[in-house]
């Protein structure tokens, strides 16, 4: 097996970087235009209620408003734990 070059190590670096910020990005699309057609095409669903003063639709734009800190976080964690050390070993 030969070793990597390193023009090989960073192209295999920002392809993983891709790669995350597409299944990332494709789940907050997802989730962002589910929200919406469901308010376009279903609106007895989005205005069932959950609890007084609560309906289904408020509940869930709130759940899409969370996922994007939540998918945010998640590319942070990813970015900082491999991303950032990997960029660190590839510049020494």
């Amino acid at each position: 097996m030969s070793q990597k070059t390193k023009a090989e190590e960073l192209e295999a670096l920002a392809a993983a970087r891709w790669r995350v910020a597409a299944v990332l990005t494709t789940a907050m699309l997802i989730s962002y235009f589910g929200f919406i057609l469901l308010v376009a095409f279903d609106k007895p669903l989005m205005g069932k209620q959950i609890t007084p003063g609560l309906s289904l639709g408020i509940l869930l734009g709130a759940l899409v408003i969370a996922s994007a800190w939540v998918f945010t976080g998640i590319y942070v964690l990813w970015a900082n734990h491999r991303y950032d050390k990997a960029l660190h070993q590839f510049r020494r």
